[in-house]
């Protein structure tokens, strides 16, 4: 669903959609034939230019391939989800099937689910329920996770392990789509692999451990805080004013609050969009607005930027908490009255 900040938007909006730009989307077209181009013509290449630089180059192109992911699962630049399925399948960034993402990601932008843990499959925040059944050392990585330090080194690693066990979770209840998804994307990792091995000399190992988790690192820098735990909706999702560096490897979702009203406006205007009506996006979202993902790792490098567990499901733990230690002293009151008791 489309939230448009006045009918004024909306018909200029809509005046866009009937652009040469926008009908053809032709960036888009552009940025996939760039895309594959330059990670095949890379990895072909990877001996003469250097393996280190080669596998560098390999991790920006697979972060930027799932931003086109993300592009791609929103209805462009076709409105045919299958068609864009086929041109967003390659395992190019590793991890994960682009079916799974998809079904993921539309979840997430049920904007009333918000952060919430136990409906945001995107969140960073967890539930009262796994922070009690976590433990010590994970509840203390789980708050590092929270720095920005963190969110690149440890943001992968629970991405990465949280989908496996939902996936395995899946399928152990019968779910054959999710299952169909792995299996294929599993064998095209495999042959990708391969290839990669025998024609390019990059080995299993340096393609997962080199291009993939790194590629999820750089993508973790755009997730930092795209979304806060707050009352009133539109005050959830941050407007970052990255540089064009990261606008471009990011696919301008750093305007992220734009991209939750208008899910639908492609990458290439969501700058014009929001700058248009740079104001009100900014009294929309409450100015949660940030100049630069420098600004985060200044302010968090090693600070957490917000609390593991969610400020709603903090409050049901010092509820439990509060209604356990009545029911203790009510305990030893009547302990003690019938103590006193005569026998």
């Amino acid at each position: 669903m489309s939230l448009y900040i006045d009918d004024a938007q909306r018909h200029r909006i809509h005046q866009l959609r009937a652009s040469w730009r926008w009908r053809s989307e032709w960036p888009t077209w552009f940025l996939i034939v760039a895309v594959y181009g330059g990670w095949f013509a890379t990895a072909l290449n990877a001996r003469s230019i250097g393996m280190p630089l080669a596998v560098s180059i390999l991790a920006v192109l697979s972060c930027l391939y799932l931003s086109l992911q993300h592009e791609l699962l929103h209805g462009h630049p076709t409105h045919f989800p299958l068609f864009n399925a086929l041109l967003g399948v390659a395992p190019l960034a590793v991890w994960f099937p682009y079916a799974v993402y998809r079904e993921s990601h539309l979840r997430h932008h049920n904007d009333a689910h918000l952060t919430d843990p136990d409906l945001d499959p995107e969140t960073w925040f967890v539930s009262a329920e796994r922070w009690r059944s976590a433990g010590a050392a994970v509840q203390f990585l789980l708050v590092i996770r929270n720095t920005f330090f963190g969110r690149i080194v440890l943001g992968p690693w629970f991405s990465i392990v949280e989908t496996m066990m939902y996936a395995v979770a899946r399928i152990a209840r019968g779910n054959g789509r999710i299952a169909s998804a792995w299996a294929l994307h599993l064998v095209l990792l495999g042959l990708l692999a391969a290839w990669l091995d025998r024609r390019c000399g990059i080995s299993p190992a340096l393609f997962i451990l080199g291009v993939g988790y790194p590629a999820l690192a750089l993508s973790a820098i755009r997730s930092f805080q795209e979304h806060r735990a707050a009352d009133n909706i539109p005050e959830r999702t941050v407007i970052n004013e990255a540089s064009w560096v990261w606008r471009l490897l990011f696919l301008n979702n750093n305007f992220h609050s734009v991209h939750h009203d208008l899910p639908s406006v492609p990458w290439f205007a969501l700058a014009n969009v929001y700058h248009e009506h740079r104001d009100a996006y900014l009294q929309r979202n409450g100015s949660f607005i940030v100049r630069g993902y420098q600004e985060w790792l200044v302010r968090h490098v090693v600070q957490p930027v917000a609390p593991a567990l969610h400020p709603l499901h903090a409050l049901n733990v010092r509820a439990d908490q509060i209604a356990l230690a009545r029911a203790s002293v009510a305990g030893s009151a009547t302990l003690g009255d019938d103590a006193a008791q005569p026998v």
